[in-house]
């Protein structure tokens, strides 16, 4: 369970980021965040995991507070959150299974890590995640001659390897092909059905949030707006969220 209680956000130069968030979200779901450029959606997303230290309030994952956390209490917390990029941030001379272990740094020692002492039960772990998603053929091939959307879904199977009970993903399709989209979405929605994975993903297209969503969280200004399943998040309440109209082109998958 992840729970945010009264969280504030607002940035050195005055810029409110969230404003006074309450929200719980229960172990497995699949939760799609909308909302314009600017609403507070990957400002809500890092503060999980706190790549964005918040301003006011408490943010508590499976009882224990990431706010207060610190030190090695700090580190397991973060342990249990993978987190997906739009920009996949691999190492890109780096081949793709030795991106994926890095998945386990967590576990061991950092000396251990910098020399790439990974046990054999890291390494079967990490080539098991990559067939997962489909791209285990790629194990020891450099990083950067992967397409996009492998790319992308070798940064999911690194999330897979670190064993996260939460995947938070920040805009993981908006580099993306239509193609690939569906690729990488329908790799997300497997991995949360299959193995109960809570999954939070920032989207910018309305119609990905409503095809793959469980339910749907609106942004705006920093303020939820909405917060329901699928089938309450109709047209009208799109316009709300974004608040103006929605246009038809929107609503069949360009980005807002």
């Amino acid at each position: 369970m992840i729970e945010f209680k009264n969280v504030s956000k607002v940035y050195p130069n005055g810029t409110i980021g969230l404003n006074d968030i309450n929200l719980t979200i229960e172990p497995g779901e699949f939760v799609v965040i909308v909302g314009l450029s600017g609403a507070g959606k990957s400002t809500l997303l890092r503060s999980i995991n706190r790549l964005h230290e918040i301003t006011d309030g408490e943010i508590v994952i499976h009882g224990q507070s990431i706010t207060k956390a610190a030190g090695k209490e700090l580190l397991k917390i973060r342990r249990d959150i993978g987190m997906i990029f739009q920009n996949f941030n691999l190492v890109k001379r780096s081949s793709v299974l030795k991106n994926v272990l890095s998945g386990r740094v967590g576990y061991h020692s950092t000396l251990r890590t910098v020399l790439g002492m990974f046990p054999k039960e890291d390494i079967d772990l990490s080539l098991r995640a990559l067939e997962r998603v489909n791209i285990l053929e790629k194990a020891y091939s450099r990083a950067d001659e992967l397409s996009g959307g492998q790319q992308q879904r070798v940064s999911i199977a690194r999330a897979l390897a670190q064993e996260a009970k939460i995947i938070l993903a920040d805009e993981p399709v908006a580099s993306l092909d239509p193609l690939t989209t569906v690729q990488v979405m329908d790799d997300l929605q497997r991995i949360n059905r299959e193995l109960g994975i809570t999954t939070i993903v920032n989207l910018h297209f309305i119609d990905l949030a409503r095809q793959y969503a469980t339910r749907i969280i609106g942004l705006r200004a920093g303020e939820v707006v909405f917060d329901g399943p699928v089938s309450d998040a109709t047209d009208e309440k799109f316009s709300e969220i974004y608040g103006r109209e929605i246009s038809k082109d929107e609503l069949l998958g360009e980005p807002v």
